[in-house]
């Protein structure tokens, strides 16, 4: 079954309007789902969304999950590897990128200024 995603040609995407908390996140770390749907319980589809970090947040464990992620750093900073109390870890700025396959542990994350990251979720819908 293929990933079920709209048409969509290009048209502008507002990245200060239209955010929604993320289910489990701290406060400050808000999506912008771009397109597509994702049945985590049902291991099917794919999205694209936006991923926002207020200035000052951050995740305090490593996160896992069951689908494939793309990560592309569009603005700001991401320090990767901080403890759970925000020190430490390697900092990033614009244009980085990351591809994890399911199961890889990564993270805990945080931004001293803020970021932006364009994420593409998916899972390998072949193996089903």
């Amino acid at each position: 079954m293929p990933i079920n995603k709209q048409h969509l040609e290009f048209h502008a995407v507002d990245t200060d309007a239209g955010f929604e908390n993320v289910p489990g996140y701290p406060d400050g770390i808000t999506q912008k789902i771009i397109v597509g749907t994702l049945d985590e319980e049902n291991k099917t589809g794919g999205r694209t969304r936006l991923l926002k970090f207020d200035p000052g947040v951050f995740t305090t464990a490593p996160f896992t999950h069951d689908y494939w992620e793309e990560v592309w750093q569009v603005s700001g900073d991401l320090i990767v590897g901080n403890d759970a109390q925000g020190n430490g870890g390697e900092k990033f700025g614009p244009n980085t990128y990351a591809c994890r396959p399911p199961g890889a542990a990564h993270g805990p994350f945080k931004s001293e200024g803020g970021c932006i990251l364009l994420e593409s979720h998916y899972f390998d819908e072949s193996k089903s």
